[in-house]
C-alpha cells in the first residue's frame, strides 16, 4: 500500500541547507503528497529557502508574527495539521522542527491512528522526540551526503556521529531478550522495529553506520547468524546476546 504523507516544515526552525537530504529521507517512508513550509516570508532569514521551494515543490505558507514573543508559525502548522487530518487524505505526517511546541500535536495525530515522523536538529527536546513514531536527526542526513575524501568533511563527520555507549548496548541486549526464542536468537528485523518503538530516535546512522547489522557487529557484544530464506535469495539475519550477557533462564 502506498503511504501518503503530509510534510509540514517549521521554516523558522530548520536550516534550508538540509532540504535535499530531508526530502530524500522522507521519500523512504511514503509519498509526500502535501508539502508546506511555514514562516514570515517578509523576513530576510527565510530568503535562502525561496530557491529550494520550486525545486522540491514545497508550498510556502505566509504567517505574520502578530505579537512579539508568540510563535504564530507553530499555531498555523497545528491548525493546518488538524485540517489535513480530518480531510482523510493522508496516512501519516512528517513534522520538521526542533521545537517542543509540537509535542502535543504529534501525540494527537498518533491518537488518531496517524504515523508521525519527526525530523529536527540534535537540540530537539526529548518530549517531542518520544511523541513521534520515529525521529531522525537532520545533522545525520547532511553528514551522510558528504564524502570522506576531503579533510574538512572528515572533521564534519566526527562532529556528527556519536559513539555508542553502554546505555544503547543494554537497550539492544534487552530488546533481543524480549524477542528471543528458547536458544536466545531473535530476528534482526523484529529487533530493529522494537528498538524504534522503545526509542524513536534510535538510528544506526547516529553512530556512523548505515544499517543495524554493522552497528551490532561493531560492539562485539552479540552473535550474528545468517539463515536461508525460503521465500527469496536474501538471507535472514538473527542475533543473540553472547553467553556472558544472557540472563540465567536463557543459559
Amino acid at each position: 500500500m502506498n503511504v501518503n504523507l503530509a510534510v509540514l516544515i517549521d521554516g523558522d526552525n530548520i536550516p534550508s541547507a538540509y532540504v535535499k537530504e530531508m526530502m530524500e529521507e522522507i521519500a523512504k517512508y511514503g509519498n509526500p503528497t502535501i508539502k508546506r513550509i511555514y514562516g514570515d516570508w517578509t523576513k530576510p532569514n527565510l530568503s535562502k529557502w525561496k530557491n529550494m521551494l520550486l525545486e522540491h515543490a514545497i508550498t510556502p505558507i505566509q504567517q505574520y508574527g502578530y505579537t512579539t514573543g508568540k510563535n504564530a508559525t507553530d499555531s498555523a502548522m497545528i491548525i493546518d495539521a488538524m485540517d489535513i487530518l480530518y480531510s482523510g487524505k493522508v496516512d501519516g505526517f512528517c513534522i520538521v522542527s526542533s521545537d517542543s511546541d509540537f509535542t502535543r500535536l504529534a501525540t494527537r495525530l498518533r491518537e488518531a491512528g496517524m504515523q508521525v515522523i519527526g525530523i529536527g536538529e540534535k537540540k530537539t527536546p526529548n518530549p517531542f522526540i518520544v511523541a513521534c513514531d520515529k525521529f531522525i536527526y537532520i545533522e545525520v542526513l547532511k553528514g551522510k551526503s558528504k564524502g570522506r575524501s576531503l579533510d574538512g568533511e572528515k572533521e564534519y563527520e566526527k562532529e556528527t556521529f556519536e559513539k555508542i555507549t553502554a546505555r544503547e548496548i543494554k537497550l539492544i541486549a534487552t530488546t533481543i531478550n524480549d524477542l528471543s526464542d528458547d536458544e536466545g536468537w531473535a530476528f534482526l528485523g523484529d529487533v530493529g522495529s522494537l528498538l524504534q518503538k522503545k526509542q524513536p530516535n534510535f538510528d544506526p546512522r547516529n553512530y556512523g553506520f548505515q544499517k543495524l547489522t554493522p552497528l551490532i557487529k561493531s560492539t562485539r557484544q552479540f552473535e550474528i547468524e545468517q539463515r536461508d530464506n525460503p521465500k527469496s535469495s536474501n538471507k535472514l539475519i538473527f542475533v543473540r546476546n553472547k553467553e556472558s550477557r544472557l540472563p540465567n533462564n536463557h543459559k
